[in-house]
C-alpha cells in the first residue's frame, strides 16, 4: 500500500506525520506500507491546504503512485474546520480511480498534540487542558521539547519526540480518539472493502 501525507505545511509537520502515520499502517497490519509525505507541491498552510484546486493539483500528480491520500491538518479551535474537510473528501470521490480513497483529519487543536500523547507529560498538566488549548504548540509542546534539549534538532525536537511517541502508539489512539482514531478506523473501513 502506498499511502501519501499531505501536511499543511510540511516542513515541520512531516516529523510528526511519517512517524506516526507508519506507526498507525503497523497497528492496521500494514508494516510494509510505503509512507510519504507530500513535499511537492508546498502548500505553505492551512488557507491552501483547505483549497480544493490546491488538493486537485496534488490528486493528478500522485493518482498513479498512490493508493490512500491522508490530508493532516490542525484544527486550530475552529470546529467549522471538519465542514470544510468533508467538503474536500467529496470532491476528491470524483477526482480518483476506483481503489484510490482521500481522507482529511483535523488534529484537536494541532498536530503536535500527537507527539505529547505519546509521552509521559509533566504530573502538573492536565491532558483534557491540553487538548482544548487553541495553541497547544506554544503553550505545550515546545516548552516540553526545550525541556528536553531538542529545540536545535530537526523541527524543534519533533523527529525526536515523535519517534519516540510512534513507539506508543496505541496510547496516542487513546488519548486522541477525536482525531487519530476516527482516522484509524476510516481507513480499516477503507481497507476492509479492498481485499
Amino acid at each position: 500500500m502506498r499511502v501519501l501525507v499531505i501536511p499543511e505545511d510540511f516542513r515541520k509537520d512531516q516529523y510528526v506525520l511519517k512517524p506516526i502515520i507508519s506507526a498507525m499502517m503497523r497497528e492496521l497490519g500494514k508494516p510494509q506500507a510505503e509512507i510519504r509525505i507530500c513535499m511537492e507541491p508546498l502548500l505553505g498552510g492551512i488557507d491552501q491546504a483547505l483549497r480544493w484546486e490546491r488538493i486537485q493539483e496534488i490528486l493528478g500528480r500522485y493518482q498513479g503512485m498512490v493508493d490512500l491520500f491522508l490530508l493532516c491538518v490542525d484544527r486550530d479551535g475552529k470546529a467549522e474546520r471538519r465542514i470544510a474537510l468533508d467538503r474536500l473528501e467529496q470532491q476528491a470521490k470524483d477526482a480518483l480511480a476506483e481503489g484510490r480513497l482521500f481522507l482529511a483529519e483535523n488534529a484537536w487543536q494541532e498536530i503536535e498534540v500527537w507527539v505529547l500523547a505519546g509521552h509521559d507529560l509533566p504530573a502538573a498538566w492536565i491532558w483534557k487542558t491540553i487538548r482544548t488549548e487553541v495553541h497547544p504548540k506554544e503553550v505545550y509542546f515546545l516548552p516540553f521539547a526545550k525541556n528536553r534539549g531538542l529545540l536545535d534538532q530537526p523541527g524543534e525536537g519533533r523527529k525526536t519526540l515523535a519517534h519516540e511517541a510512534a513507539r506508543r502508539y496505541v496510547r496516542i489512539r487513546e488519548l486522541c480518539p477525536e482525531d487519530i482514531a476516527v482516522l484509524e478506523d476510516r481507513v480499516r473501513n477503507w481497507m476492509g472493502g479492498i481485499r
